[in-house]
């Protein structure tokens, strides 16, 4: 066939006679579908290490193991942390040497955050999916603070999770202080001492069975003050216990990750499929130092006060409640003592969490 050129034919050709260059790019474009993955397999992550999941997925009829996984590619900046319900594909028999993929992470229902810093912007995810924040620290050894509590209470009231106030050490130091700052708040508070063998106070295990049971709950506090103890003991597992520091007052660090273990109960059932999943778990944390509200607002921070909230009403629009504001009710509501005799340390509790610039 000529090629085209003076007295070309345009009836002699039609498309298959066309040809066209190579894209550089390759002849296939690239797809922003991705597979939906139906069938893929519902696990909990129980920890992370360098890019790695452990994840708990349960099997049919009694019991579960374990899985190590890593996420897949279109998850890459998707953060996946302790406590995430997520999907699992590929090889799930969790056999030494063997690598799962996770493909989804399913809606959290709450959050516990921190950053490093009031003044810092960078979340850092504690854990996900719990219901109940357990915030330990020790009468004495090593010295309880209010001011690291008050911020936890923050993070779990901007979160949505239930916080319990667990006291350990009763026995070195009365905690009657500690617990009259708090005395006007509706916190729910447990409180332990050592037993004569050297373990924890058996009322206080008794105690936490019953009140974890059916929850994700999560231990938080300084190193030292018992928590991989308190963990040991309620879940049989073997966590590293350390000690307190007899110069600093400080505990040292022995937990090195935030580790989630199912809590043995009566109500671990199987369900209407004939699996049996753990329905209560316990999450233990490296110890926490401090407990940056840099991400709050700092109206939900006031608003975690419960017994300073309500004097809220009073103050004038654009109140910033520091010291020195014109006109703000919270000095009147603490000084005709509906905060109770700690008002004025609650109060000053809460402006130093609240930003200077505000």
């Amino acid at each position: 066939m000529s090629r085209p050129g003076r007295g070309f034919d345009p009836s002699r050709w039609d498309e298959s006679d066309v040809r066209s260059r190579p894209s550089k790019k390759g002849s296939r474009p690239r797809t922003k579908l991705r597979p939906k993955h139906e069938g893929a397999v519902t696990g909990r992550v129980i920890t992370v290490d360098r890019g790695r999941y452990t994840v708990y997925v349960p099997e049919a009829g009694e019991g579960f193991h374990t899985v190590t996984a890593m996420r897949a590619k279109e998850l890459r900046r998707s953060p996946v942390v302790t406590g995430d319900l997520v999907g699992l594909v590929g090889d799930l028999s969790g056999r030494d040497g063997t690598l799962a993929r996770i493909v989804r992470v399913e809606d959290r229902s709450t959050v516990l955050r921190r950053s490093a810093d009031d003044s810092d912007a960078f979340e850092r995810v504690v854990v996900a999916n719990v219901d109940t924040l357990v915030i330990m620290v020790a009468a004495a050894n090593p010295e309880p603070r209010t001011g690291f509590i008050d911020r936890a209470l923050v993070a779990a009231y901007d979160a949505g999770i239930h916080p319990v106030l667990c006291i350990t050490k009763t026995d070195l130091r009365d905690p009657g202080g500690l617990l009259d700052h708090y005395r006007h708040l509706d916190l729910e508070v447990l409180t332990s001492a050592a037993a004569e063998d050297g373990r924890l106070d058996p009322g206080l295990l008794s105690a936490l069975r019953t009140r974890l049971q059916g929850h994700l709950s999560v231990l938080v506090g300084p190193s030292g003050v018992g928590k991989s103890t308190l963990l040991n003991a309620l879940t049989g597992t073997e966590r590293a216990t350390g000690h307190v520091n007899t110069v600093t007052g400080r505990g040292r660090h022995t937990s090195s990750s935030t580790v989630a273990i199912p809590l043995p109960g009566p109500d671990d059932k199987a369900d209407a499929a004939g699996d049996k999943t753990a329905t209560s778990w316990l999450v233990d944390t490296p110890g926490i130092r401090s407990f940056g509200l840099g991400l709050v607002d700092p109206d939900r921070v006031v608003e975690a006060f419960d017994d300073l909230a309500p004097a809220l009403a009073d103050c004038p629009k654009g109140c910033t409640h520091a010291a020195d504001e014109p006109g703000c009710a919270l000095d009147a509501w603490v000084a005709s003592g509906h905060a109770g005799p700690s008002g004025p340390e609650r109060l000053a509790s809460l402006r130093r969490l609240l930003p200077e610039d505000r």
